[in-house]
């Protein structure tokens, strides 16, 4: 999360703490059904409908099975987000982006039972519940931002599932959650009450946001924000919303590295603006067995901007580590 939006939300959640009477509804109209696509797919994991779009390996396997290869995008994107580099990535095995709760056309229910479904265990937990539908004993786990932090702490809890991390400017090293200071104002009555609010606030600086991803936002392609922001039409999205930020602690992800054994790739374009490029360079120098590529004049999501040369690397990495495997 960025400075910014971090600055936002320390100040609304100040000015919001006393205040219990203002009714909380939401914007949004539609049940996720509605923005499906023709390949939409959902399952129920822990009690929630999880949205996941499936693409079918394009070749033969050529010896052994094919890989399963599992998209986990950022904070505030989707399986949109991986729209160019889903097919071909179909070339090395079956191809499958889902949505964390919270974003996309996944289920945003309000109260459960058992475990938080936006808790950073249960969401591992879920990730794993699919591979389990899906039929799938591992797989190569993409993740992007803060679904790499989802994607590495599934490679430590369960390393005999991972095959493989490709870490796409993972959020590690204090990119993620509220200051701690922050946190336990979190609970208080007022403050939750008008989460919600809070969290509509953080989505209405969502288009510079998003900008600020590229490293040159005028290449950006028309479709790419109205994409990104349809899910906010979702019923009850703000409120998903604020219960995944009070449900997401601080990363101790950094402490832990020793623990992913899986061989690893970081991406990262050489211009990120969201978690600056030697944070990633940084997290490759401490991974016990991990390959680094930046990518010249690409920014936080270069899959998305620089497709090519991230699927030059993907190749590059799956040839030297997982051919044959």
């Amino acid at each position: 999360m960025n400075r910014r939006i971090r600055a936002v939300l320390a100040l609304s959640v100040l000015a919001a703490s006393s205040c219990v009477l203002i009714p909380v509804r939401t914007t949004g109209t539609l049940e996720p059904s509605a923005l499906a696509y023709e390949d939409s797919r959902f399952v129920e994991l822990l009690g929630v409908d999880v949205h996941y779009r499936y693409t079918p390996a394009s070749t033969p396997a050529t010896g052994g099975d094919r890989p399963l290869i599992v998209l986990l995008h950022g904070f505030g994107a989707s399986t949109f987000s991986w729209r160019e580099v889903a097919e071909p990535l179909s070339a090395y095995g079956d191809v499958v982006a889902y949505d964390r709760p919270a974003f996309g056309l996944t289920e945003r229910p309000l109260s459960w039972k058992g475990s938080n479904p936006y808790a950073p265990a249960t969401q591992t937990d879920l990730l794993f519940g699919l591979l389990d539908e899906l039929g799938a004993d591992k797989a190569i786990l993409v993740g992007n931002s803060a679904g790499g932090t989802v994607a590495m702490e599934a490679a430590i809890a369960h390393p005999e599932r991972v095959e493989a991390l490709v870490l796409v400017s993972p959020a590690v090293y204090g990119s993620g959650g509220a200051p701690g200071w922050l946190r336990p104002l979190f609970w208080l009555p007022g403050v939750n009450h008008l989460g919600p609010l809070l969290a509509r606030r953080l989505a209405s600086e969502g288009d510079d946001f998003i900008r600020s991803a590229w490293y040159d936002a005028s290449g950006m392609a028309p479709d790419v924000i109205p994409g990104y922001r349809a899910p906010l039409s979702i019923i009850n999205w703000e409120k998903a919303l604020w219960q995944l930020t009070r449900a997401t602690p601080r990363s101790r992800l950094p402490e832990r590295l020793a623990g992913i054994s899986a061989p690893v790739l970081v991406v990262s374009g050489d211009t990120d603006r969201i978690v600056p490029t030697e944070q990633s360079v940084r997290l490759a120098s401490e991974l016990p067995s991990s390959t680094l590529v930046v990518i010249p004049q690409s920014g936080h999501v270069s899959h998305e901007e620089t497709p090519a040369a991230f699927m030059e690397a993907f190749a590059q990495f799956y040839e030297r580590f997982l051919r044959g495997r």
